[in-house]
């Protein structure tokens, strides 16, 4: 039986290229961590039954690893984010809008950085969309039968009374 062996600059050809393969395969998958604050009742079992079932992307922008309990981020850079587990909102003086089949408050006050928090559930999840990389509605429609099949709801929003 006879050893073959290669030619030491083949060898070190064979070196280099595998490195370089290996090399361009980790960097090909990396993206960093979002770092999030988890929300307070990010450990709710309603929030992880909303977290294992969140798209892969919204409106073209891919999921993200983050380092927070019952939160998500999509986009590179993030574009859009999502924190399950804030308290459940009552009352607000915010617009409503339905999207996704949930009723959302949207709140305009960091515009074009919308924030949307589901109105009626019990812990309550907000999204927040970068409007100028981000549809708000596209991303409420990709989330809306994650969070409603993760968390029912309790009560809709109402307009206000019209006065007479």
């Amino acid at each position: 039986m006879r050893n073959y062996r290669l030619p030491k600059p083949h060898l070190k050809l064979v070196l280099l290229a595998s490195s370089l393969g290996v090399l361009a395969a980790s960097l090909a998958g990396c993206t960093s961590t979002v770092a999030l604050d988890p929300a307070p009742d990010s450990n709710n079992p309603r929030c992880a039954a909303v977290s294992v079932r969140l798209p892969d992307s919204i409106d073209g922008n891919a999921q993200r690893a983050t380092n927070a309990q019952a939160t998500s981020a999509w986009g590179n850079p993030t574009h859009v984010i999502l924190r399950c587990g804030l308290p459940e909102v009552l009352a607000s003086t915010l617009p409503c809008v339905t999207a996704g089949g949930i009723d959302w408050l949207v709140d305009a006050s960091a515009a074009p950085s919308y924030r949307f928090v589901t109105f009626g559930r019990k812990p309550a999840t907000e999204v927040i969309v970068d409007s100028k990389n981000a549809s708000g509605v596209k991303a409420l429609d990709a989330l809306g039968t994650s969070i409603s099949q993760g968390i029912p709801s309790d009560r809709r929003c109402t307009e206000p009374a019209s006065k007479n």
